[in-house]
């Protein structure tokens, strides 16, 4: 993997990531496929709407259906029947979320699954070789998710755990895959500054900040972007995991980082929350009944170039399964598209206009 920056606006950066799969544009955002599928979208779906990298998950697919079927399926690259880039988490975060009976120990963590609560264990040693297995481009570090809240003293023993399971997470990075190390420290900065400076000391192909967006409140989790970003190397690929409010990213990209996940465009799609140049709607409300305009006339996306609000308003209350699919491909590409014109803005030296312009539209909160 190389990574390029080449044009910056303030602290926001242009760059360009190269992997043997494909070019990653940055700032990029990543559609989440969990489970070797974005919801209601095909592979070639995601292409058109000008997805250049999406995100795989170890703990759901160690699970379900299970690391030897993939593999033995060609992996996840072939099992899915997608060719473009690929990132998987660790599996740190779903652990910490999902398996509330879970048990930390040196070596890793014991838990329990939340399908059918067989007991399971993944430390960094096995989250790496099912990365490897799986056949990502890029592998994430394991690590613990530090909830909020959490006293000093608790984050303070998890970021040891993560820095030495980082360095264990180096020693079997798979050949030909990409490894980022992961920064950790809950809300406090002396511990985020040691965290980091650990961390970059092992020594990645990217670096990413993690344990934001956990509960704390908007104004401490903007602090901590801000804050996080210049402690990362300036020459390394920049990654703010699971945050993807769009006024958080904006945020996020002014403070320098460079690459994102989110499941929220796919989930509020599913939800029939959808975001617009004018802000969300929510396309149940009866208002919405007779109206034949499309859902964003400055959209050109798949369902705003055929389909009314009032159509889409009717999909989503009979429940069909085109509702998923027309919400879907609209809020993606809304995220896509978004990013295109971030981009265009940060090389043409606007990007502080550009996030005075949207920066209104998306306030609210996340609309989970």
């Amino acid at each position: 993997m190389d990574f390029s920056v080449t044009a910056m606006d303030k602290e926001a950066r242009l760059g360009v990531i190269k992997t043997a799969r494909g070019v990653i544009n940055t700032p990029a955002f990543m559609p989440v496929g969990t489970l070797g599928t974005v919801k209601a979208m095909s592979p070639d779906e995601l292409m058109d709407i000008g997805a250049e990298i999406i995100l795989g998950n170890t703990y759901h697919l160690y699970l379900r259906p299970g690391t030897d079927v993939v593999a033995r399926l060609g992996g996840l690259h072939r099992f899915m029947n997608w060719d473009r880039p690929i990132l998987t988490d660790s599996g740190g975060f779903q652990v910490f979320s999902l398996s509330p009976l879970r048990k930390i120990a040196e070596n890793g963590v014991e838990f329990r699954s939340h399908i059918d609560g067989s007991l399971h264990f993944i430390g960094p040693v096995e989250a790496m070789k099912i990365q490897g297995l799986l056949g990502s481009d890029i592998a994430m570090a394991f690590d613990e998710c530090i909830p909020y809240p959490a006293t000093h003293d608790y984050a303070a023993k998890s970021i040891r755990l993560t820095t030495a399971w980082a360095r264990t997470c180096r020693e079997y990075q798979g050949k030909g895959q990409a490894l980022f190390g992961i920064v950790q420290g809950g809300i406090y900065k002396d511990l985020r500054r040691q965290s980091a400076g650990e961390i970059i000391d092992i020594g990645f192909d990217g670096y990413a900040v993690g344990g934001l967006s956990v509960g704390e409140p908007k104004e401490e989790m903007h602090e901590m972007i801000y804050f996080n970003a210049p402690l990362l190397p300036a020459e390394r690929p920049r990654y703010l995991m699971g945050i993807g409010d769009l006024g958080d990213m904006l945020a996020a990209v002014d403070a320098g980082f460079d690459m994102f996940d989110c499941v929220m465009p796919t989930r509020n799609a599913r939800n029939g929350t959808l975001f617009t140049s004018a802000g969300r709607i929510s396309i149940k409300r009866e208002e919405f009944r007779y109206d034949s305009r499309p859902l964003d006339p400055d959209c050109s996306c798949y369902a705003c170039r055929n389909y009314s609000r009032g159509y889409l308003r009717h999909l989503f209350l009979s429940r069909e399964i085109l509702s998923m699919r027309l919400n879907t491909v609209h809020n993606l590409y809304f995220y896509l598209n978004l990013f295109r014109k971030m981009r265009e803005a940060i090389g043409q030296g606007k990007f502080a206009e550009f996030k005075k312009r949207w920066d209104p539209v998306f306030t609210g909160g996340n609309g989970d």
